[in-house]
C-alpha cells in the first residue's frame, strides 16, 4: 500500500520499482536496490542495479516528496524536460531514463542515469582526494553556468509563468506572509532589497539552485549538476550570486566559491564562454537576495515539521538553520562578511 503522496513505502517499493521496470524494459529486466542517499526537501533518491538481458547498469530513482503549502518546487515533469534540455546544450547532467507514469505506482518522479562521484560538501571542500580538483571547479562552474545562460529560453517556456520567473522579490514576500512567523531580519533583507534593486536584466535559464553540494566532483573535476526543481528564468547573476554564499562553504569562509574556489577566476571563466561581464555589485545584491530566500525556504521546512505534519529531523532542523542564515544575512549587509 502507497503512502498519502502515491509515493511507495519502504516494503513494497522493490516490487513496484521491479514492476516499473518491467513495462519499460520488457520481463527481462530485474532491479536490486543499492542504496538511499538522501531524503531531501523536494525529492528523495534510490540508486538501484538494472539488468536488462546481458546488460547491467546503474541508475537512480527520484520521487517527489514535497506536497505541502505553497509549493515552490518544480514537478518532476519538467525537471525531466530540464535535464533533457540541459544534455542537448552540453551541459553535464545524468542522463534522463524514464519518467514514471500512473501505472507504476510510484508517485511523481522520473529514473535517471547514475554518475559516480562525491556530493557530500565538506569531502569535496577538505578531502586530499580533491586537491587538484578545487582548483579546477570555480573555473569549471563559470563556463558551466555561461552555457546554461546561453539557452534560448524559448526551450524552456514552461517556466515562464513561474512566481520566480515573474517577480522573485514579491515571490519571497508572498512565500514569507504566508507562514505569519516574525522575521525582523529578513523583513530588514526585503526592504533593503527592495530600494537596491538594480535595472532589470534579459531573463535567461536558471539552475536556481546551483552550489555546493548539487554537484557531483571527481578527482578531475565536475561531472555533473544535480537537482533541477528550483529552475525558473531570472537574472543570471542570481545563479552567479547563490554558489558564493557563505552557506555553500561548509567551513571554508577564505574560498567564496563554494568553499573550494576564488571569484576572480570564477567570473573570468564565466565571461571567457560568453557569460558576458560580472558586475560585483550585482552580484552582492543577489547574495544579500539568496540569503533572504535560503531562510524563506527553511522556514516552510520548519513549519512542514510543526503545523503540516510532515515531520522529520531534516525538516525540523531547517527550521532551526534559519537563525544563522539571518545572521549571515546581518553581517553581508553591515560589510563584514563578503
Amino acid at each position: 500500500m502507497t503512502e498519502s503522496n502515491g509515493i511507495a513505502g519502504e516494503a513494497d517499493l522493490s516490487d513496484r520499482l521491479q514492476q516499473a521496470a518491467a513495462r519499460h524494459f520488457g520481463n527481462q529486466a530485474r532491479v536490486a536496490p543499492v542504496s538511499r542517499p538522501s531524503m531531501g526537501g523536494s525529492n528523495d533518491t534510490l540508486v538501484f542495479d538494472l539488468t536488462d538481458g546481458a546488460a547491467s547498469r546503474r541508475l537512480v530513482l527520484r520521487q517527489e516528496t514535497y506536497t505541502g503549502a505553497g509549493n515552490p518546487y518544480l514537478p518532476p515533469s519538467a525537471q525531466y524536460r530540464l535535464l533533457e534540455v540541459a544534455r542537448a546544450h552540453h551541459i553535464p547532467v545524468p542522463e534522463p531514463v524514464f519518467e514514471l507514469t500512473e501505472a507504476d505506482d510510484l508517485g511523481r518522479g522520473f529514473v535517471m542515469a547514475f554518475v559516480d562521484g562525491e556530493t557530500l560538501p565538506r569531502r569535496i571542500v577538505r578531502d586530499p582526494a580533491f586537491e587538484e580538483a578545487r582548483p579546477a571547479l570555480a573555473r569549471q562552474c563559470g563556463e558551466v553556468l555561461a552555457r546554461l545562460h546561453a539557452v534560448d529560453t524559448a526551450a524552456v517556456d514552461f517556466l515562464r509563468d513561474l512566481p520566480d520567473s515573474i517577480d522573485p522579490l514579491a515571490t519571497q514576500r508572498q512565500r514569507l506572509d504566508a507562514f505569519a512567523e516574525a522575521h525582523p531580519a529578513l523583513e530588514l533583507g526585503l526592504r533593503w532589497l527592495e530600494r537596491n534593486r538594480p535595472a532589470a536584466a534579459a531573463p535567461c535559464l536558471l539552475h536556481g539552485d546551483f552550489r555546493n553540494g548539487n554537484l557531483i566532483v571527481g578527482p578531475e573535476g565536475l561531472r555533473a549538476v544535480l537537482d533541477w526543481e528550483c529552475s525558473h528564468l531570472g537574472d543570471p547573476f542570481e545563479d552567479l550570486a547563490w554558489l558564493c554564499l557563505r552557506s555553500w562553504r561548509f567551513g571554508r569562509p577564505d574560498r567564496p566559491v563554494g568553499g573550494f574556489g576564488e571569484r576572480a577566476p570564477y567570473y573570468a571563466a564565466y565571461r571567457q564562454a560568453g557569460g558576458g561581464a560580472v558586475d560585483p555589485g550585482t552580484v552582492r545584491y543577489w547574495e544579500i537576495y539568496g540569503f533572504v530566500r535560503w531562510a524563506i525556504l527553511n522556514v516552510m521546512q520548519g513549519y512542514g515539521h510543526v503545523e503540516e505534519g510532515r515531520s522529520s529531523i531534516v525538516y525540523a532542523a531547517c527550521g532551526r538553520n534559519v537563525a544563522m542564515m539571518e545572521y549571515d544575512l546581518l553581517m553581508t549587509l553591515d560589510g563584514v562578511y563578503d
